[in-house]
């Protein structure tokens, strides 16, 4: 397992509207994978793979589109004091009792910037107990590079603000920031990677795509210009297989394979394309579970409502503590996502 290429992805920012360091470290990987390779106004990386078996019918082929957007959760910078105080506006969807006390990078133009970031207001020494009780929202935290003054030079408005954490690796599970979705980067190559020189019939596409975390943006231009007849929306989701969580609301649970995701706020999988995965991984012994979220969305339901429509369905990876700088996921889950993907591929 390349966890070498998982550990480069995480750890490269690219926060929604700023994939484009992401999408370079793509195309350094992808070398001879696929034979069209196009960047599209949004940003998103799209690459297609040419069938590699003739068929005797005069139909076009069918197109396979895997959606795996590239973007982290993270902040832009929307004002910098005299004093050097950075202040920020969330691209994602931030828990902000996960913010705390964090490490950040601030990525401009000219490079990067080691940073902290912290709520404004007085530390527990001179803060009353209603002021402890409190919550900061997102837009109350500030980064501090200190640098003082010199901040006002050297930061612009727009400048992405990411978690700075390294990915590691514990037992069985990999842990790191960004694993959402970057998880879906890694399979859009290694699953390709794994077809070597197999003859599929398929017209397969990979479209590694921007701005999902505000809104599926890209994979909804992206899916547009495709016309997919099937799409995979390939992400990670939630494993909530952890202390507090009533069993109803655990989604997956960590080591019991791939998730088979039939549906969330954004879209409703294709029965027959479920059915059809879920027998493409019995016949294989690929493990899987079936998952269900009650709130967001994901990429698969941007290649389902693309121009005419497609047949979707979501490949996913349970992750504990997601939106956060600790998720965590289990290897052979990821594997699994991996293997029914080539699979499905090989075949279709």
């Amino acid at each position: 397992m390349n966890i070498d290429l998982l550990r480069r992805l995480c750890e490269t920012p690219g926060v929604p509207g700023h994939e484009h360091r992401v999408r370079e470290l793509i195309l350094s990987e992808i070398d001879g994978l696929f034979d069209e390779v196009t960047v599209d106004p949004m940003g998103s990386l799209l690459c297609k793979r040419n069938p590699r078996k003739a068929t005797k019918k005069k139909e076009p082929p069918k197109k396979v589109m895997l959606l795996c957007h590239m973007d982290e959760i993270g902040f832009l910078v929307s004002h910098v004091t005299e004093k050097g105080f950075l202040h920020v506006q969330p691209v994602g969807g931030f828990d902000p009792r996960n913010l705390f006390s964090r490490r950040v990078l601030v990525s401009t133009d000219d490079g990067d910037y080691k940073g902290v970031m912290n709520p404004g207001g007085r530390p527990i020494h001179i803060s009353s107990p209603e002021e402890r009780k409190k919550i900061p929202e997102p837009a109350d935290f500030v980064v501090d590079l200190g640098m003082g003054e010199e901040a006002q030079e050297k930061i612009s408005i727009g400048d992405m603000v990411t978690m700075d954490e390294p990915l590691i690796e514990m037992g069985d599970k990999i842990v790191s920031k960004a694993l959402d979705n970057r998880i879906a980067c890694w399979l859009g190559i290694e699953a390709v990677r794994a077809l070597g020189n197999s003859k599929h019939a398929c017209e397969i596409h990979v479209a590694f795509t921007c701005q999902e975390e505000v809104g599926l943006r890209g994979a909804r231009t992206a899916a547009f210009a495709i016309k997919p007849d099937i799409g995979f929306g390939v992400d990670t989701t939630l494993a909530c297989d952890t202390p507090g969580v009533p069993e109803q609301d655990r989604t997956t649970v960590q080591g019991k394979g791939f998730g088979l995701h039939v549906k969330d706020s954004s879209f409703i999988a294709d029965r027959d394309l479920v059915k059809e995965v879920e027998a493409l991984a019995v016949k294989a012994k690929i493990p899987f579970q079936r998952t269900m979220l009650k709130a967001g969305g994901q990429d698969g339901a941007a290649a389902q409502q693309a121009a005419a429509g497609a047949k979707a369905v979501g490949i996913v990876v349970g992750t504990r503590y997601i939106h956060t700088v600790t998720e965590m996921i289990h290897r052979d889950d990821l594997k699994a996502a991996c293997d029914i993907l080539a699979a499905y591929l090989k075949k279709a």
